[in-house]
């Protein structure tokens, strides 16, 4: 799907479900990250995450639209758009809206190496997740030098 197929998505569900036409513009957003969609105030468009369409497929994604359209519509009307507001409920409950989009799990962040660095002296060990230049630091307990350990 892409944005001319999204843009007549939305007005199409704007029609079916709240009688008003859309006469803005909807399109993917991929900077996207921890929201399905959001409605810009001051342009008036509405962005989707497309990870969201991908990820769950389209039933998901009307339901992030129809959300957004639920902010879109009481906006332009003047009516509480926010997800406190009682207008903004009871719009939801009508059109059967999701008041929430599902969560897509996090990706694994990439585990950094540690490097573990001993005292000659007195043992003391050290873990580091950038490595350091072992000739300019000493101990913290004793002052000795500090070596590189291996990882087993």
């Amino acid at each position: 799907m892409d944005d001319s197929q999204l843009q007549q998505l939305v007005e199409q569900l704007s029609e079916q479900h709240f009688q008003m036409p859309f006469q803005h513009k909807a399109y993917f957003n991929t900077r996207l990250r921890t929201t399905g969609g959001r409605y810009m105030l001051g342009t008036h468009n509405i962005e989707i995450n497309k990870r969201y369409y991908e990820h769950f497929g389209m039933n998901e994604l009307n339901g992030i639209i129809l959300h957004e359209l639920c902010h879109y519509h009481l906006h332009l009307q003047g009516k509480g758009y926010k997800h406190r507001d009682q207008d903004f409920r009871t719009l939801l409950k009508r059109v059967g809206a999701p008041r929430f989009c599902s969560t897509i799990e996090k990706e694994e962040k990439k585990i950094s190496p540690l490097y573990n660095y001993k005292c000659t002296d007195c043992g003391q060990l050290y873990r580091r997740k950038r490595r350091i230049n072992v000739k300019s630091y000493c101990c913290s307990k004793c002052q000795g030098a500090i070596q590189y350990v291996k990882k087993n």
